[in-house]
């Protein structure tokens, strides 16, 4: 089924940072690149954004910048006026694609224009009754292993990169490299204990999301040598250290929804070793992009097996699955469908 492109499709970022992110934003920057994707093929796409945001798309803002960078700002007071100013004018477009998790979703039935919600993650238990209540809604998962039982799901779509951001590289250094929020669910400490025993030195780069995890497991191992942190990192600075990368740990404890971070690592060229969870498995080809591990003597383990894989496959792999042209085509056969079956 060919998509109608004359339709009009407003996408709905968070405000929590810019649209794309400076540095740390995973949701914005899915949000931007379909947006982006999308003006591209020819759509007619308004973005529901901060206001310091870029894209090719027309930039809807009520909200200057977004809140985590702006210390006099009430997270709760930007986003409902956010989402509020996108479902005022839900008339003016044919769907409203949001990324907005469960709060959207409790202005969806306001509405005679149709909503699609692209979950993200399931970011606690006590959200679930809003998915519950909203159930017959719309939804795409970003991977097949995080799904929620009983949703009305039209597809899953991995999420895209912007593969010129992160160019092949032919060769790596000899470092491990941890890239990501610096909380337990990430495993910061795991990946500071494979480095450990593997012998190779640790550079750790992302935000500090958990301040008690970080002083107690993490800060204690910082000593500039053996285990580096650079703080949080923009495009030019995960290039970098992809540059003197050996391999990236990814040693998440729980399932991992999606996991950017692994797909821009293999773009580069990066093999990547990640933790058997969730997601990790559908992004992560085991013995040919990477390796996944059941615990940190596995991934020690595979630290040692790593210098076999073949780096252009790892950048195949992205350039097959995980780019913005895939996920757009991806996106563009859930609106015909899903404006198929609204015009019954």
């Amino acid at each position: 089924m060919d998509p109608d492109r004359s339709k009009r499709i407003a996408i709905l970022s968070p405000v929590a940072w810019r649209t794309p992110p400076r540095k740390y934003g995973a949701w914005e920057t899915v949000a931007g690149n379909i947006a982006e994707g999308l003006v591209a093929r020819g759509w007619d796409v308004t973005l529901f954004a901060t206001a310091d945001s870029i894209t090719q798309a027309r930039l809807r803002a009520v909200i200057e910048s977004g809140y985590e960078e702006n210390p006099d700002s009430d997270p709760k007071v930007d986003e409902y006026r956010h989402i509020s100013q996108c479902f005022e004018h839900a008339d003016q477009f044919d769907l409203i694609h949001s990324h907005y998790d469960f709060m959207a979703l409790c202005f969806s039935r306001l509405v005679t224009t149709p909503v699609l919600t692209t979950i993200h993650g399931f970011g606690s238990p006590k959200i679930m009754p809003v998915y519950e209540e909203y159930r017959d809604s719309h939804f795409v998962s970003i991977s097949d292993s995080d799904r929620h039982e009983g949703l009305n799901y039209l597809a899953t779509v991995y999420n895209g990169i912007d593969l010129s951001l992160y160019p092949f590289l032919e060769k790596g250094g000899d470092d491990l490299v941890f890239l990501g929020r610096i909380h337990p669910d990430k495993g910061t400490h795991l990946a500071i204990e494979v480095a450990r025993k593997a012998g190779r030195r640790l550079v750790i780069a992302g935000i500090i999301q958990d301040e008690g995890y970080y002083r107690e497991k993490v800060e204690p191992f910082i000593d500039g040598e053996a285990v580096r942190y650079v703080g949080a990192v923009d495009v030019a600075g995960k290039n970098e250290l992809f540059a003197q990368a050996y391999a990236l740990l990814h040693l998440n404890t729980i399932p991992e929804r999606f996991g950017l971070v692994l797909a821009e690592a293999n773009a580069a060229g990066v093999p990547v070793i990640a933790m058997n969870l969730g997601s990790c498995r559908e992004v992560i080809a085991d013995g040919v992009t990477g390796y996944l591990v059941d615990g940190v003597e596995d991934a020690v383990a595979a630290v040692e097996r790593v210098g076999g894989i073949d780096r252009r496959e790892c950048r195949r792999r992205v350039e097959t699955h995980f780019t913005i042209e895939t996920m757009v085509e991806g996106y563009e056969k859930v609106y015909a469908k899903l404006f198929a079956e609204n015009s019954k």
